[in-house]
């Protein structure tokens, strides 16, 4: 059995959109959190935010010369902003989290020490510290127990925006709209293992959420059935070694 070797570089991916007061403490939070234990580049994706955000990460840039930045014209989407910012990432090995502030960088390396042999995917799981509405709450919980039954995807909180997988494996996989939240699902489809490691949850403290919870839910659906079309035409060779 070979030697599982840690990642020495990360690429830490975060896509924004109207976040002007959340990109300063959180940008310092990944800093602090990721100082010392490894070297680290902070790609901002802003996706066609229309308030000060732009202006202020172009203003962190002398304090944090591993921030770099890509901007959206418009507005694409999570998805479309996290793959973004992948394609643009140095390092082999990329972690994403939500820019609203309410993942904490302090639990990226939990997620880092959960690599093993095999393991493409390292997902964050909230659910014993939520920190959300009630109506957000009681959606996941509906959405993560039908999408699990469907995709038997072995992940308890796949909606959870800290995650850490391998880029050439990211981009491997199938790119449409929404494609985020269906992640650990797709991983496992190409043959890679999934770990989920309990991280903490916080409240927003500025600003709101740009992606409505009944949008998320129709969306979801019809990408449900999508991804469990393609489950169910994966081939996965099994390589014979000379």
């Amino acid at each position: 059995m070979s030697i599982f070797i840690r990642p020495s570089q990360l690429s830490v991916v975060v896509p924004v959109r109207n976040e002007q007061d959340n990109v300063a403490s959180l940008i310092g939070e990944i800093d602090s959190a990721l100082g010392g234990l490894i070297e680290h580049e902070i790609v901002y994706v802003d996706d066609g935010s229309t308030d000060e955000t732009f202006i202020r990460l172009k203003s962190l840039q002398a304090e944090y010369p591993q921030l770099r930045i890509i901007r959206h014209r418009t507005s694409c989407g999570q998805s479309t902003a996290v793959r973004t910012g992948v394609i643009a990432s140095r390092f082999d090995w990329v972690a994403t989290l939500d820019g609203d502030g309410q993942n904490n960088p302090a639990d990226i390396p939990k997620l880092l020490e959960a690599l093993e042999n095999g393991v493409e995917l390292v997902g964050g799981n909230r659910r014993a510290s939520r920190r959300d509405t009630w109506i957000k709450r009681m959606s996941s919980v509906i959405a993560n127990g039908v999408r699990s039954r469907m995709l038997n995807d072995d992940t308890p909180d796949t909606g959870c925006g800290l995650k850490l997988f391998n880029r050439k494996a990211f981009l491997d996989l199938p790119y449409f709209d929404h494609m985020h939240r269906f992640l650990p699902a797709l991983i496992k489809r190409r043959g890679g293992k999934i770990v989920s490691v309990p991280v903490s949850h916080r409240n927003r403290e500025h600003g709101k959420s740009n992606y409505g919870t009944i949008d998320r839910l129709l969306v979801g659906i019809v990408d449900l059935f999508g991804v469990a079309w393609l489950q169910r035409r994966a081939k996965i060779p099994n390589i014979l070694e000379d």
